[in-house]
């Protein structure tokens, strides 16, 4: 008979000794669905304030939106003195389509920290993410890094393939096999309210 294998009283990782505070138990999803629970999982520990603070936190789209469409008006509205000649209804507009070209494939986060302001996205930001695009050179990418959620611009360099800040207080990260790094999806607007 041999001496390994089967269970040892005491051994394991002790009942609620982990991020959550609570027992664990073990569930099989398809390998293609692991980054998406993660960030669902780590946005969940963001919100308990567990998380590093240049993080995003999920927030679940309507699964049946409903169409709230809103004037347009047939002119572009000047930076400078308004004409109030022009002020006629050409159609209507529901963002929606205007902010979602993939439906099955686009959610939204929140954003949570500075890291990406001089790209124009602040802190308390909702991001449009759309996982039906193929992340590209110079894309705004909401990736995983060991569990936690981050929003980065990607770069490929020399062969090499960077999550770069916009913001000069971040350093790069470099992504290699060992940094457990998965895109989960590209940027396609930030909702920003003043």
């Amino acid at each position: 008979m041999s001496p390994r294998g089967g269970q040892r009283p005491g051994a394991g990782r002790k009942p609620g000794s982990n991020d959550y505070g609570e027992p664990t138990r073990p569930v099989r999803v398809p390998t293609s669905l692991v980054p998406e629970l993660q960030a669902v999982l780590a946005a969940y520990r963001n919100r308990q304030g567990r998380a590093a603070a240049d993080t995003a936190e999920l927030l679940a789209p309507a699964a049946n939106p409903q169409r709230l469409r809103r004037p347009l008006f047939a002119f572009r509205v000047p930076a400078g003195f308004p004409s109030p000649a022009e002020d006629y209804v050409e159609k209507t507009i529901d963002l929606n389509e205007q902010l979602i070209q993939h439906k099955e494939a686009t959610f939204f986060v929140r954003v949570k920290g500075d890291s990406m302001i001089d790209a124009g996205i602040h802190d308390g930001d909702t991001l449009v993410v759309d996982r039906a695009i193929e992340p590209k050179h110079r894309h705004i990418v909401l990736a995983v890094i060991d569990g936690q959620l981050t929003v980065k611009r990607l770069i490929k360099h020399k062969g090499e393939v960077w999550l770069h800040a916009e913001n000069a207080a971040y350093a790069p990260i470099k992504l290699d096999p060992e940094t457990g790094c998965d895109i989960w999806g590209v940027v396609k607007h930030a909702i920003h309210s003043f």
